[in-house]
C-alpha cells in the first residue's frame, strides 16, 4: 500500500510503497477515508538527530478518520465498513488519568513506549492503518471525513483548552484568539457554540482574518506590537479574561501577556518554542492562570464530533489526493493553507 513517511531526519516525506499492515488481537484495521495535516508534523520533521525521539521510518498523519477493513482477534462491538475516527492520543488504558478517559495523559505511555499515530506509531497518512483498541474509534454517524479528520486534533485541542476557561467566559467577557489557522478557526467557532464571550481574533495574515470573520470573530486585528494595546481599547482597559494562543513564540506570547485582565487564563496551544514568564514581577496581571494543555479526552472527543453533527462547528479544508502530501506539507510550512489541509488517500 501507499504511505507518507519521514524516512531520514532532515530529508522531506515521501510517498512510498509499503507492507499491508495487519490487526493483531484486539486491534483494528481501518481503510483510511481521511486524515489531517498539522504543524506538529513539521515540529518533528524540525527535530536535530540527536534529540529525535521516534524510530524511522515514520508513516507520519495524527489525524486520521476511515472505515472499518477488518478486526483482530477479540474485537467486539464494531462491524466491517463501520465509519470511525481515530482518537489520537493513545494511552495504557489503565491508569488513573486512562480510567478517567483521559489518555492524553496518561501516566505510564512512556514508561510503556506507547506513542500515538503519526507521532511515534504508524499514521493515518496512508490508505491503511492499524489502530490499537476499538475504544480509540468514535462514530461519525454521517459526517463528512474531510470535514472530520481535522476535529480529532485541530477541533479537540482548543475545545479542550476553552473548557478549563468556561468559568470565566460568561455575558460581557471576552475571548481572544491568537492565530487563526487550522486549531485557531476551529477555536473561534467553539468560542461562539459554547460561551457568550465577544471573540476577538489575531493574525499576521489578512487572509485568515477575514476566515476568522467568516467563522463568528466578533472583532479581527492584525497580530503586531500595537494589538495588546487594540485589546485593552476593545475591553474598555480591562483586557480578556481568556487569551488562547495557538502560535507559542515569543512575539504572541507577549501579546497574550499584554492583552489578559486580571484573574483570567493564558493557554498557550501553540508550540512555536516562547516562554511565558510568570511570577511577581513577570508582567502578568495579578492571579492570572498559564497553562499549555496536550490534546483533550476521549469523552470530549466524543462531544467535539456531537457539535460538528449538529452543525456548530465545521472545519475549513483544502483536500489533497496521497500524492500531494509533500507538496501540501510545503505549504503548510510556507503559511499557504487557510484552515486544516487533508488528505484523501482513495480519493
Amino acid at each position: 500500500m501507499r504511505a507518507v513517511q519521514y524516512r531520514k531526519v532532515g530529508s522531506a516525506p515521501e510517498v512510498v510503497e509499503v507492507p499491508m499492515p495487519e490487526p493483531g488481537p484486539g486491534q483494528v484495521l481501518l481503510k483510511v477515508t481521511a486524515a489531517g495535516l498539522c504543524h506538529s508534523d513539521l515540529a518533528v520533521m524540525g527535530w536535530p538527530e540527536e534529540v529525535f525521539p521516534y524510530p524511522l521510518p515514520l508513516t507520519l498523519g495524527h489525524e486520521g478518520v476511515g472505515t472499518v477493513a477488518a478486526l483482530g482477534r477479540g474485537v467486539t462491538g464494531l462491524a466491517e465498513g463501520d465509519a470511525v475516527a481515530v482518537y489520537g492520543p493513545w494511552g495504557c488504558g489503565l491508569c488513573r488519568k486512562c480510567a478517567e478517559g483521559k489518555e492524553n495523559y496518561c501516566l505510564r505511555a512512556a514508561e510503556l513506549g506507547i506513542m500515538p499515530p503519526g507521532l511515534g506509531s504508524p499514521g493515518a497518512l496512508a490508505e491503511f492503518m492499524v489502530v490499537d483498541s476499538p475504544r480509540h474509534l468514535v462514530p461519525l454517524n454521517g459526517l463528512d471525513p474531510a470535514q472530520a479528520a481535522p476535529l480529532t486534533d485541530a477541533g479537540l485541542t482548543p475545545y479542550h483548552a476553552i473548557l478549563k476557561s468556561l468559568p470565566k467566559l460568561g455575558p460581557g467577557s471576552t475571548a481572544v484568539v491568537i492565530g487563526v489557522g487550522g486549531l485557531g478557526h476551529l477555536a473561534v467557532q467553539l468560542l461562539r457554540a459554547l460561551t457568550p464571550a465577544r471573540v476577538i481574533a489575531l493574525d499576521v495574515s489578512q487572509e485568515k482574518l477575514e476566515l476568522a470573520r467568516t467563522v463568528g470573530a466578533h472583532e479581527t486585528l492584525l497580530s503586531n506590537a500595537e494589538a495588546s494595546e487594540r485589546v485593552r481599547e476593545l475591553t474598555g482597559g480591562v483586557g480578556a479574561e481568556a487569551v488562547l494562543d495557538f502560535v507559542g513564540v515569543e512575539a504572541t506570547l507577549s501579546v497574550a501577556a499584554a492583552s489578559v485582565a486580571v484573574e483570567g487564563d493564558v493557554t498557550i496551544v501553540g508550540i512555536g518554542g516562547g516562554t511565558l514568564a510568570v511570577g511577581f514581577g513577570g508582567g502578568l496581571p495579578f492571579e492570572v492562570s498559564a497553562c499549555f494543555p496536550y490534546w483533550g479526552s476521549r469523552t470530549e472527543f466524543i462531544d467535539v464530533v456531537e457539535l460538528a453533527r449538529q452543525g456548530l462547528v465545521s472545519s475549513h479544508v483544502e483536500t489533497f489526493s496521497l500524492e500531494e502530501a509533500p507538496m501540501a506539507y510545503e505549504r503548510l510550512h510556507a503559511g499557504e493553507i487557510n484552515g486544516r489541509a487533508v488528505v484523501l488517500p482513495h480519493g
